[in-house]
């Protein structure tokens, strides 16, 4: 398939950052960044088990899944500071990676769906693909760096609360969720721009991210084939014969 068409490499870009924006959605709804353990030497007594997420609070005993203690306005109370961080990047994270969605579907359908010869007069308004896909590729980029940097922090904070107080924190699958998601959105982004880096080599200004002047017709015509180039290599003597009269 050509660089004219909508390419292979897109279209999985866009089901890659799809999949990633539903991974960072799960990771920020999910309960489950943060464990605490807490043991208890009665034998009447069984272990509990503190769910922490970005929004919620929730408590188990071992072998249960209801919760004891449900509380909705945890994200009100966030006492640790590398959720109450997470609350702010992962959405602005997933912003951000939804925007260069929105980029990449409208390079698609330009791609697809616009004529190959442009209007002259609408030239310095075109949309073209490569400009929606670059700026797509450095959005996911930006959303990756912006959701794995905290991710990434969490694993070292816990580290830090089982220094401070005692080794029974622990981070659970959120973490690992967020982190794939990352991989997911940096993935998407060296597609877009290895799709770029393809087709950017056209001599044409469909690949330029900014049309720097108005294109010509010309120049995506293809030039007429004169009657004189044809005989170019060859001349050919006509005799003139006159009558004497």
């Amino acid at each position: 398939m050509g660089c004219r068409d909508v390419h292979a490499a897109t279209v999985l870009a866009f089901l890659s950052g799809t999949a990633s924006v539903a991974g960072l959605l799960a990771a920020v709804l999910l309960p489950n960044w943060r464990q605490m353990r807490l043991y208890t030497f009665n034998k009447n007594e069984r272990n509990v088990t503190v769910y922490t997420g970005l929004w919620i609070k929730c408590a188990r005993f071992d072998g249960s899944r209801d919760c004891v203690i449900y509380d909705p306005q945890w994200y009100t109370a966030v006492d640790q500071l590398d959720l109450r961080v997470l609350q702010f990047a992962l959405p602005l994270s997933m912003l951000t990676a939804v925007s260069a969605l929105f980029l990449c579907l409208i390079g698609m359908c330009n791609t697809a769906f616009v004529s190959s010869v442009p209007n002259i007069k609408l030239a310095k308004c075109l949309v073209n693909s490569a400009g929606c896909h670059l700026v797509a590729g450095l959005l996911f980029l930006l959303a990756c760096a912006i959701c794995l940097t905290p991710s990434i922090w969490v694993i070292f904070y816990n580290n830090y609360l089982n220094r401070k107080y005692e080794p029974i924190f622990s981070f659970d699958i959120s973490v690992f969720i967020a982190i794939a998601s990352a991989g997911g959105l940096f993935f998407t982004s060296v597609l877009l721009f290895l799709w770029y880096c393809a087709c950017k080599s056209l001599p044409s200004p469909f690949w330029q991210p900014l049309y720097s002047h108005a294109p010509s017709m010309h120049s995506y015509a293809s030039q007429p084939y004169s009657a004189r180039s044809r005989l170019s290599a060859i001349e050919i003597d006509i005799p003139v014969v006159s009558h004497a009269s």
